[in-house]
């Protein structure tokens, strides 16, 4: 199965467009963050959520932990799949099933050691899709995504064996490692940013590369 493509840091209406027509079939909108790339305001974020065709996911990259917080911000927004980057520290998911059933819900794992199987196990029983990434929460200024680095593929693929819902995969991916990922992995999808950007932008000579590379078979 080809892996769905996620691409993530999306700035603009332009660069929605762009990359919807290269392939992907979700995009990632980044609100503020303690560290990282891509953080845009939340009125950008709405502003490219009304540009983006129905079938194409919109999800909303938030670092806030608490749930009905994060509904407040999801309702701002307007997009359709929430991504929570950093763990949940009060309310539960069922807040999000009463308040937004119609919102997908996708936890972050950060893979840092065989512990995050067992997180990402447990998680799984209470969200629509785990993405894996390579961050590191437990730093001083949190790393909750955007690091470029490549985790543990072997852990991720014992958590996409055993998950009981789809696995985006993140971290480190780029067109001359994503077939080894794929391989590696065998994810639901996969989820990028720097790696197919020059200067910041998009840039299409690499979305072509890129998605040539995962459709490659």
């Amino acid at each position: 199965m080809i892996p769905k493509v996620k691409i993530c840091c999306i700035s603009s209406p332009l660069e929605a467009k762009q990359a919807v027509s290269y392939g992907a079939s979700a995009l990632g909108l980044v609100s503020k963050m303690p560290s990282g790339p891509g953080p845009i305001s939340d009125e950008l974020i709405q502003e490219i959520v009304q540009t983006i065709p129905p079938p194409i996911a919109s999800f909303l990259l938030t670092s806030r932990t608490d749930s009905f917080d994060i509904i407040a911000h999801q309702k701002i927004v307007n997009s359709n799949v929430i991504q929570i980057v950093d763990a949940l520290e009060t309310g539960t998911y069922d807040d999000f099933r009463r308040a937004i059933p119609a919102i997908k819900i996708v936890q972050v794992i950060h893979v840092v050691d065989e512990k995050s199987l067992d997180e990402a196990l447990e998680i799984a029983e209470k969200v629509d899709a785990l993405l894996l990434d390579s961050g590191n929460p437990n730093l001083a200024v949190k790393e909750l995504g955007g690091t470029g680095r490549v985790h543990n593929w072997a852990i991720s693929r014992k958590i996409v064996e055993q998950s009981k819902v789809p696995v985006f995969l993140a971290g480190g991916l780029k067109t001359e490692n994503v077939r080894a990922a794929i391989d590696a992995v065998q994810p639901y999808g996969l989820d990028l940013c720097s790696s197919v950007r020059t200067d910041g932008k998009l840039d299409p000579h690499k979305l072509e590369a890129f998605f040539n590379e995962v459709n490659r078979v």
